[in-house]
């Protein structure tokens, strides 16, 4: 095991992969997106590996984005996260929603085993996986108008296929947060379970015992069964849309508010 930004693990055909910045409830930076890109690029690179298990270190599985980058971004000089959203870095998406899509496009199944806070950009990656197991007391939330802002981290391309559009609309309008047991019940997550990772490792037993070319096969053909002709275009629409956001009046002002613990108030 590597000490970084991203563990991996791998043993008996199953990777594990965890995100590695505890001290900020694993919170996304950057940073830790290229070592999950990395770590997932050898996953896929290694005949061995038949099932990925990804789950975040200490207390939560991943916070979302690490809120510093919005401080920085509220003063004068400094770049704006919108910068460069429209480039398309990975195929048809850019680096953000390849922390989502990097796990639908492994080749063999991914398992997301969720504890703690799983928020925003964090509830977006565990949507990249095959099959999500939550703790009953974890927290799960489309998070992002909290901060003034939609999902763009691929949440339009993996949520469409799990929720009822109405129900979309609510946790995206709403930020609300989730139990276990209410995620699954609207089908956000697979399973509750009292010990996630160790469910997971267990599914993870059970299917990497399995034949691996049946295996890759069966996940071939349920991502080309899912895959709308137009999945580029939602992303890049994710992108565009947040683009116009990131940065703006209303946006600085709700991160401002936030920060603060004060009502936002919005020209």
């Amino acid at each position: 095991m590597t000490e970084a930004l991203a563990l991996t693990r791998i043993e008996d055909g199953i990777a594990e992969i965890r995100l590695n910045r505890p001290e900020k409830m694993n919170a996304i930076t950057v940073e830790l997106i290229e070592a999950l890109d990395a770590a997932a690029g050898a996953a896929a690179a290694d005949p061995s590996v038949r099932v990925v298990v990804l789950r975040g270190e200490g207390r939560a599985f991943c916070a979302g984005m690490d809120t510093g980058n919005f401080a920085k971004m509220a003063q004068p000089g400094q770049p704006n996260l919108g910068d460069g959203i429209m480039e398309r870095t990975h195929g048809d998406s850019n680096l953000f929603q390849q922390a989502g899509m990097m796990w639908r496009r492994l080749p063999v199944p991914v398992i997301a085993a969720v504890h703690g806070a799983c928020f925003g950009g964090g509830m977006q990656i565990a949507l990249g996986a095959d099959i999500r197991i939550a703790a009953p007391d974890a927290k799960l939330s489309v998070m992002e108008m909290k901060w003034g802002l939609v999902p763009d981290m691929s949440g339009m391309v993996t949520l469409r296929h799990l929720v009822r559009g109405d129900v979309l609309r609510r946790l995206v309008y709403t930020a609300e947060v989730l139990d276990g047991a209410g995620a699954q019940a609207l089908g956000l997550v697979t399973e509750v379970a009292a010990d996630p990772a160790a469910r997971a490792m267990e599914l993870a037993r059970d299917i990497a015992g399995r034949s691996p070319s049946a295996m890759r096969a069966a996940k071939a053909l349920l991502n080309f069964a899912e895959e709308a002709p137009a999945e580029a275009a939602v992303l890049l629409e994710e992108s565009r849309l947040q683009k116009d956001l990131i940065g703006g009046a209303d946006q600085i002002e709700t991160v401002m508010a936030q920060m603060q613990k004060r009502p936002a108030k919005y020209a």
